[in-house]
Protein backbone atom coordinates (compact mmCIF):
# COMPACT_ATOMS: atom_id res chain seq x y z
CA UNK A 1 0.00 0.00 0.00
CA UNK A 2 2.31 2.69 0.94
CA UNK A 3 4.28 1.70 -2.23
CA UNK A 4 1.57 2.25 -4.35
CA UNK A 5 0.71 5.79 -2.54
CA UNK A 6 4.00 6.92 -3.35
CA UNK A 7 3.95 5.66 -6.69
CA UNK A 8 0.08 7.50 -7.00
CA UNK A 9 1.99 11.02 -5.62
CA UNK A 10 5.11 10.30 -7.93
CA UNK A 11 3.53 10.03 -11.13
CA UNK A 12 1.15 13.00 -9.98
CA UNK A 13 4.10 15.23 -9.16
CA UNK A 14 2.36 15.49 -6.34
CA UNK A 15 3.67 15.16 -2.41
CA UNK A 16 1.71 15.10 0.87
CA UNK A 17 1.02 12.88 3.82
CA UNK A 18 -2.26 10.39 3.91
CA UNK A 19 -3.20 8.04 6.27
CA UNK A 20 -4.91 3.61 5.01
CA UNK A 21 -7.14 2.55 7.21
CA UNK A 22 -7.88 -1.40 6.40
CA UNK A 23 -10.97 -2.46 7.56
CA UNK A 24 -13.91 -5.10 7.39
CA UNK A 25 -16.85 -4.58 5.77
CA UNK A 26 -19.03 -3.62 8.36
CA UNK A 27 -16.90 -1.01 9.62
CA UNK A 28 -16.62 0.62 5.87
CA UNK A 29 -20.65 0.14 6.07
CA UNK A 30 -20.99 2.70 8.52
CA UNK A 31 -18.63 5.05 7.06
CA UNK A 32 -20.23 5.03 4.19
CA UNK A 33 -24.07 5.34 5.93
CA UNK A 34 -22.39 8.42 7.61
CA UNK A 35 -20.67 10.21 5.07
CA UNK A 36 -22.55 9.08 2.04
CA UNK A 37 -25.80 8.50 2.86
CA UNK A 38 -25.25 4.57 1.65
CA UNK A 39 -26.15 1.60 3.89
CA UNK A 40 -24.14 -0.74 2.28
CA UNK A 41 -20.20 -2.05 2.39
CA UNK A 42 -17.94 -0.70 -0.35
CA UNK A 43 -14.49 -1.34 -1.19
CA UNK A 44 -12.47 1.81 -0.62
CA UNK A 45 -13.94 5.27 0.98
CA UNK A 46 -11.79 8.49 0.25
CA UNK A 47 -11.79 11.23 2.60
CA UNK A 48 -10.04 14.62 1.46
CA UNK A 49 -8.47 16.89 3.20
CA UNK A 50 -8.37 19.61 0.16
CA UNK A 51 -11.61 20.52 -0.01
CA UNK A 52 -12.91 23.52 1.89
CA UNK A 53 -10.99 25.96 3.54
CA UNK A 54 -7.69 24.98 3.18
CA UNK A 55 -5.67 24.99 6.71
CA UNK A 56 -2.18 25.97 6.86
CA UNK A 57 -0.05 23.19 8.23
CA UNK A 58 3.84 22.33 7.53
CA UNK A 59 3.19 19.43 6.02
CA UNK A 60 0.21 18.92 3.03
CA UNK A 61 -2.47 16.62 4.24
CA UNK A 62 -4.04 14.72 1.68
CA UNK A 63 -7.00 13.06 3.68
CA UNK A 64 -8.00 9.23 4.16
CA UNK A 65 -8.43 6.08 2.40
CA UNK A 66 -10.60 3.25 3.98
CA UNK A 67 -10.40 -0.03 2.18
CA UNK A 68 -12.34 -3.42 3.33
CA UNK A 69 -10.04 -6.07 3.41
CA UNK A 70 -13.24 -8.39 2.84
CA UNK A 71 -13.97 -7.06 -0.33
CA UNK A 72 -10.66 -6.80 -1.47
CA UNK A 73 -10.14 -10.80 -0.78
CA UNK A 74 -13.64 -11.07 -2.59
CA UNK A 75 -13.20 -8.76 -5.40
CA UNK A 76 -9.37 -10.62 -6.40
CA UNK A 77 -11.35 -13.59 -6.41
CA UNK A 78 -13.90 -12.42 -8.68
CA UNK A 79 -11.15 -11.25 -10.77
CA UNK A 80 -8.77 -13.86 -10.40
CA UNK A 81 -5.60 -11.76 -9.25
CA UNK A 82 -4.11 -11.38 -6.00
CA UNK A 83 -5.32 -9.91 -2.69
CA UNK A 84 -2.28 -7.49 -3.41
CA UNK A 85 -2.70 -6.40 -6.74
CA UNK A 86 -6.53 -6.00 -5.44
CA UNK A 87 -5.60 -3.81 -2.54
CA UNK A 88 -3.08 -1.67 -4.66
CA UNK A 89 -5.95 -1.11 -7.04
CA UNK A 90 -7.89 0.12 -4.01
CA UNK A 91 -5.23 2.32 -2.50
CA UNK A 92 -4.28 3.83 -5.80
CA UNK A 93 -8.02 4.65 -7.06
CA UNK A 94 -8.17 6.20 -3.08
CA UNK A 95 -5.30 8.51 -3.45
CA UNK A 96 -6.50 9.46 -6.66
CA UNK A 97 -9.77 10.45 -5.90
CA UNK A 98 -8.12 12.45 -2.62
CA UNK A 99 -6.60 14.12 -5.42
CA UNK A 100 -9.62 15.26 -7.20
CA UNK A 101 -9.83 12.18 -9.81
CA UNK A 102 -13.51 11.10 -10.37
CA UNK A 103 -15.05 8.55 -12.22
CA UNK A 104 -18.84 9.87 -12.99
CA UNK A 105 -18.55 10.31 -17.04
CA UNK A 106 -17.69 7.59 -18.96
CA UNK A 107 -14.27 9.24 -20.53
CA UNK A 108 -13.01 10.34 -17.06
CA UNK A 109 -13.87 6.70 -15.51
CA UNK A 110 -11.44 5.44 -18.65
CA UNK A 111 -8.57 8.19 -17.61
CA UNK A 112 -8.81 7.16 -14.16
CA UNK A 113 -8.60 3.35 -15.14
CA UNK A 114 -5.81 3.79 -17.32
CA UNK A 115 -3.85 5.66 -14.24
CA UNK A 116 -4.40 3.21 -12.25
CA UNK A 117 -3.45 0.65 -14.33
CA UNK A 118 -0.34 2.71 -15.16
CA UNK A 119 0.73 3.38 -11.60
CA UNK A 120 0.51 -0.58 -10.90
CA UNK A 121 2.28 -1.42 -13.53
CA UNK A 122 4.68 0.61 -11.94
CA UNK A 123 4.92 -1.14 -9.18
CA UNK A 124 4.63 -4.39 -10.47
CA UNK A 125 1.33 -5.31 -9.84
CA UNK A 126 0.21 -5.61 -13.68
CA UNK A 127 -2.66 -7.33 -14.39
CA UNK A 128 -2.37 -10.66 -15.57
CA UNK A 129 -3.57 -12.09 -19.34
CA UNK A 130 -6.07 -14.81 -18.47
Amino acid sequence: MRQVAQATLTNLGEDGELSVLLTDDETIRQLNREYRGMDKPTDVLSFSQLEGDEVAAPARILGDVVISVERAQQQAADYGHSVAREVGFLTAHGVLHLLGWDHEEPDDEALMMAKTEEILGSVGLRREAP
